[in-house]
């Protein structure tokens, strides 16, 4: 795998152009990727029920706690019932390949969820908010959803963005066995997938979540990598 590593930035993001990557899934017909048309009428259909002229708040359970390229006033230690993080979408594309795909977060229904609730100002909701749809609504593989973000002295209403059972590459319940192996061998043009895991596992430790799912999971992973790097070292040396 090259050294080299896409990274999801503002600046691409507001420029409104394809990475390399997706532009080639996008031509080689591998993702059918949403119009810009699509993507705002969504996101004003969504956003309908915001008040004007108040802040907004963004619950991020994955790469929006380490990565959300938008604007923040700040981030918030929030926690969501009635809805739990898992890996439940693959991606043959940014974190894997169509061989070994990687498997990204999506919110399934059900248990609670510990992330960080992203308050964007009143006056920025309209361009962050733009962002985050180019960020996160790339081809309809999540369902855009308001829930309640406990914040611990209050409850705030909070957009996020929930699985879409019905799009292709909805992964549903995996096995162990089947998610360990991939989240410790697949990697792609965003480099490998068993960072996605780290980087999220780092966030809700950095806000006092430091036990859970997540973790468990990172253990095993890490466990299975070392063996598929040194299994790759000696092929390597042959």
């Amino acid at each position: 795998m090259s050294e080299t590593r896409f990274v999801i930035s503002r600046d691409l993001l507001v420029s409104g152009q394809l990475s390399p990557h997706l532009q080639s899934a996008q031509d080689a017909g591998l993702i059918a990727l949403w119009s810009d048309e699509q993507r705002e009428a969504n996101r004003r259909a969504t956003l309908a029920r915001h008040p004007a002229g108040q802040d907004i708040f963004v619950f991020g359970f994955g790469s929006l706690m380490w990565n959300p390229a938008c604007h923040v006033e700040e981030a918030i230690s929030a926690l969501v019932r009635g809805w739990h993080r898992r890996f439940n979408l693959w991606t043959p594309l940014g974190r894997g390949t169509l061989e070994l795909p990687g498997v990204m977060l999506g919110l399934e229904r059900g248990g609670s969820c510990r992330g960080l609730a992203l308050r964007i100002a009143a006056d920025k909701v309209d361009e962050e908010t733009s962002i985050i749809w180019r960020r996160e609504m790339l081809a309809g593989a999540y369902i855009p959803t308001w829930v309640t973000a406990d914040l611990g002295d209050r409850e705030v209403d909070a957009v996020t963005f929930v699985i879409n059972p019905a799009y292709e590459r909805y992964a549903g319940r995996l096995s162990e066995e089947i998610l360990v192996h991939h989240l410790a061998c697949a990697e792609g043009p965003m480099g490998a997938c068993i960072e996605y895991l780290e980087k999220t596992v780092a966030s809700l430790d950095a806000i006092g979540h430091r036990s859970g799912p997540m973790h468990d999971l990172l253990r095993r992973a890490q466990k299975v990598r070392a063996s598929h790097l040194e299994k790759q070292a000696r092929c390597d040396e042959t």
